[in-house]
């Protein structure tokens, strides 16, 4: 068993180490209080000292017993009797007397702060009467998720003589200053001193509070030649803590004491940079936190020490506090919508007893309000939340008060051209903008993100609330929101004026959140005090944004804001009715064809047809196919299309002519006319579109390319061809990830690749593409393209064994196609689940589930699966009733391969071909055997691929 490692602060013979009323002789093996010996017994001393060795730090349970009982097998049960005797020999009631804190999970920290006392001075250090005025404070309690930052700071201070801790109220910088002060005394590596700026109140006092801090003896109305003169010769670490509010001052100090002393060395705590020469900066992070996940665990959670922090500090309040699984994700929602800030997790914390965590998450609203009653002997500035703002908000100049209350206004992140438009006023130029931003940078008041190779700003969170708290109190919030909106607007329809470019921007963050500053500012604008006229435009403007970042539920609810709004306040503008329409039809397509969406398109093409707009026109004549072809009637849909493709050749509009030869295409291929359809997506492939990603989509929902190059693939196994089939399938699958367009990619995906993949027996690239279509859906709450994945995936399952399984996911999936009225993968998929329920011998159910779906093959005129179908019913009728049935099924057989052969189905030819053989397998001479040769010959690919090497087997057999 491993021994107990030498800790670097191991104590030596001669020291002793006092804490509260106590001081502890490890030489002696002593423990006294007031003077008298406190009956301990050996193995709680021995506790004792080991932790007290590691002081602040978690000593691992297993180590503690490791050098407890060396080599020896002692159950945890022991360490915890030991511990409980410690703790009773020292009073700790866990509360106001507080020693030894338990970490679940862990094991054991001493917390209390100690002094050494009678530890040998090292050589380097000046003469013992020096001691007794450098007191650094305590570290009162165990610090959590800064052993890096510690760390990084004591390596810069061996490189540089001047290290400022930079970061905002309540970040954590005194404690994190404390602990490498701490560090450095322990190292015995020099003295240490710290001087709390933070009660003095003019510049003047600075240099005295140093000199007192050091106790120099130092008095003169200008100290500072004298403390060079007093420090001269001596290594000596001060660190200055809270210095912006004298920030100058300290700078002028600084620049003295470290040309003047060689030896010395300054650590600072600041909300904003020294600025001296030599200064190394290291701004304090925020703890970590956990991204939103639905997997978060308690045990996960304790992983970031932001939530760590939260369960000590509440624990500390409520003793049998424990993390739950049900109550991680709150925690971790907490913590996130703190920033990650400390002083405010531990403020939350100590509210915990009297709300409970999700009490204390609901009202989080009202931060400033709950946020307070921090610890008595906390500094002022802490004691709540709104002081600790207040602090950094009450320094700052006049002009830069204006600006970051009004950048409060942004949701998320923002540039600089916003943080102009929006926060300046008339007296501020653009030239005065930059170095006011710079400043609040500076000052940690705006978090500048430069690591994605561009620039933008945001204000934390709770940051944000105290501007906007700031904007109401003083009444300009209308005015400032009004600015927002107004910029948001203007961003987005000159983004629609220009090309591609500018909405990649927005996707790839260039611009900062646009979509959360334009969520932001249209919930604004529908408010009483927002403006009507604003939030339409705004509407109407944002659809682009939507559809590229493929967000269709919020943009069908957006617009029904808008619709509604216009309606209640009596608005009549057949313009705008018909782009509100437009989109508003777009939107409906994620949750399904229906009524609604069929009147909508029927209004559009009403009034494009009344105000003379062929574009509209277009638009409606597409959305009334798509709503046809996805849930109704192919014969109707083809009609729609040709309308749509005369349209668009009469209007010289190659985007829509382009378009018109899909639609014309597809319907054909469903209308199961698969050489005709060739022709149309073989001639919309040869002349791509020249209209950019950006205008397809916006136009028409998808890119062109993509849906083109995946439904040709459909087409392409369809007669036979399933090599080139898989290529271009997920060719489209790639220029769909390149276009980073995930409605895109859901087309690409369902209407293609996970189809072909299957088909084609690939298994591994199916299960690859299901993933993406569920989690892209998933993502951008695309319900049908949901379904379809689910559907994808039962299939899947079965295909490789897992049938049960597979049959209930399919069961699913088709029941919610059927409740959306989606007929376009509907029919396919119930052929599917007929065929596995038949594999199970569930035949009766296998005949309802085919029998269903050549009803509605028959009712929609959906013709391109019809020789499957057939197919499928014959192999059901044998499995159902054997021999019997034979003549029955071999006339379905006999009217699919009719069927397959006058579509120029080649893949439907030889899956008919190979259950006519195997029907008539029995015969030595049969017609159906030189059938499936002949139809085996034909095939020039696809050698691997489940049908073929089927078919070869019957014919080896």
């Amino acid at each position: 068993m491993a021994e107990f490692d030498v800790h670097p602060n191991a104590l030596s013979p001669n020291d002793g180490i006092a804490f509260g009323p106590f001081l502890l002789l490890p030489a002696q093996r002593e423990l006294l209080k007031g003077g008298e010996s406190v009956a301990i017994g050996s193995r709680a001393l021995d506790v004792l000292i080991a932790l007290v060795e590691r002081h602040g730090e978690t000593v691992d349970k297993r180590d503690l017993i490791d050098r407890i009982w060396p080599r020896t097998v002692v159950e945890e049960c022991n360490l915890k009797t030991h511990v409980a005797a410690l703790r009773k020999a020292l009073q700790d009631d866990g509360h106001e007397h507080r020693y030894v804190v338990n970490v679940p999970g862990r094991g054991y920290c001493f917390v209390a702060a100690i002094d050494y006392i009678g530890r040998a001075p090292s050589s380097a250090l000046p003469t013992n009467e020096l001691l007794p005025a450098l007191r650094i404070p305590s570290r009162l309690r165990r610090l959590i998720g800064r052993e890096n930052a510690i760390e990084t700071i004591s390596s810069k201070l061996l490189d540089g003589r001047i290290v400022t801790i930079v970061g905002p109220g309540g970040i954590g910088k005194t404690t994190v200053a404390v602990a490498v002060a701490h560090k450095r005394r322990a190292e015995a590596s020099g003295l240490v001193s710290f001087v709390d700026l933070a009660p003095l109140t003019g510049a003047a006092l600075v240099p005295s509070a140093l000199a007192t801090a050091l106790g120099s003896g130092v008095r003169s109305d200008n100290p500072i030649p004298s403390l060079v003169e007093w420090l001269a010769g001596k290594h000596m670490l001060i660190v200055l803590d809270s210095c912006e509010h004298l920030i100058d001052a300290v700078a002028s100090m600084a620049a003295v004491l470290l040309e003047g002393v060689p030896d010395l060395q300054i650590l600072a705590t600041s909300r904003e940079p020294i600025k001296v020469a030599g200064e190394v900066l290291h701004r304090l992070p925020p703890l970590s936190t956990p991204t939103v996940s639905d997997a978060l665990t308690a045990s996960s959670a304790m992983g970031y020490a932001s939530i760590e922090l939260f369960v000590e500090r509440t624990s500390e309040r409520l003793s049998a506090f424990q993390l739950s699984d049900p109550v991680a994700p709150i925690a971790a929602d907490i913590c996130r919508r703190l920033d990650g800030n400390p002083l405010a997790i531990e403020l939350a914390a100590g509210r915990v007893d009297a709300f409970g965590v999700q009490g204390v998450s609901s009202l989080l609203t009202d931060r400033f309000a709950l946020l307070t009653g921090g610890r008595r002997d906390a500094p002022a500035r802490q004691q709540t939340l709104m002081v600790t703002l207040d602090w950094s908000y009450d320094l700052l100049p006049e002009v830069e008060r204006i600006v970051f209350r009004r950048l409060g206004i942004f949701a998320g992140y923002f540039d600089m051209e916003a943080a102009v438009r929006v926060a300046a006023n008339d007296s501020i130029s653009s030239a005065e903008m930059l170095g006011i931003l710079a400043n609040l940078v500076d000052k940690s008041l705006v978090f500048a993100d430069i690591n994605s190779g561009i620039t933008r700003y945001r204000l934390l969170d709770t940051t944000v609330a105290y501007a906007r708290k700031r904007l109401l109190d003083l009444g300009e919030i209308e005015k400032v929101a009004r600015q927002h909106a107004t910029w948001y607007l203007q961003l987005l329809q000159r983004t629609e004026e220009a090309d591609q470019k500018p909405l990649d921007d927005i996707q790839r963050g260039v611009q900062g959140n646009v979509a959360d500053n334009v969520r932001a500012a249209l919930d604004w604008a529908f408010t009483a005090g927002g403006d009507l006229n604003l939030s339409i435009q705004l509407s109407i403007a944002s659809v682009p944004l939507w559809l590229k970042l493929s967000l269709m539920n919020e943009c069908r609810i957006r617009i029904y804001r808008a619709i509604e709004a216009m309606a209640a306040a009596n608005s009549v503008d057949e313009w705008i009715e018909m782009q509100l329409r437009t989109a508003l039809g777009v939107a409906l397509y994620s949750i399904g064809p229906g009524p609604e969406a069929r009147a909508v398109w029927t209004r559009v093409l009403q009034i494009a047809e009344r105000l003379d707009n062929t574009d509209y026109r277009l638009r409606a004549l597409w959305g009334l196919w798509v709503d046809t072809v996805t849930g109704d009637n192919h014969e109707t849909g083809l009609t729609l299309a040709k309308q749509f493709a005369q349209l668009a050749a009469k209007a010289h509009d190659s985007l829509a002519w382009f378009v018109g030869d899909r639609l014309v295409g597809t319907s054909l291929y469903f209308l199961g006319e698969q050489g005709e359809a060739r022709t149309h997506f073989e001639r919309m492939l040869s002349r791509p579109p020249t209209a950019s990603h950006k205008t397809q989509i916006l136009r028409f929902q998808f890119d062109q390319l993509v849906a083109g190059r995946a439904f040709f693939s459909r087409i392409l196994w369809v007669q036979g061809y399933p090599d080139q089939a898989f290529r271009e399938a997920q060719a489209s699958v790639e220029e769909a990830l390149a276009h980073q367009h995930s409605l895109s990619l859901c087309y690409a995906l369902g209407q293609s690749a996970c189809a072909i993949a299957l088909l084609v027996g690939d298994f591994e690239t199916a299960q690859r593409n299901i993933q993406l279509l569920l989690e892209h859906s998933a993502r951008h709450e695309l319900r049908l393209w949901q379904s379809m994945g689910r559907c994808f995936s039962g299939i899947l399952h079965i295909k490789v064994g897992r049938k049960k399984e597979g049959i209930e996911l399919l069961s699913q999936a088709i029941n919610e196609l059927r409740n959306a009225g989606f007929a376009l993968y509907h029919t396919a998929a119930l052929c599917e689940f007929g065929a596995a329920l038949g594999s199970i011998g569930e035949l009766h159910a296998a005949q309802r589930a085919v029998d269903e779906a050549l009803e509605q093959s028959s009712r929609n005129d959906e013709r391109w699966c019809l020789p499957e179908l057939l197919r499928t019913k014959g192999e059901l009728l044998l499995a159902q009733f054997g021999t019997s049935a034979a003549p029955a099924a071999e006339d379905f057989f006999q009217r699919s391969l009719q069927l397959a052969l006058r579509q120029g189905a080649c893949a439907w030819q030889l899956r008919t071909a190979s259950s006519l053989a195997k029907l008539h397998r029995d015969e030595p001479v049969h017609a159906s055997h030189a059938l499936l040769a002949r139809t085996v010959e034909w095939f020039t690919e696809g050698f691997e691929t489940p049908d073929l090497i089927e078919a070869r087997a019957l014919m080896d057999r």
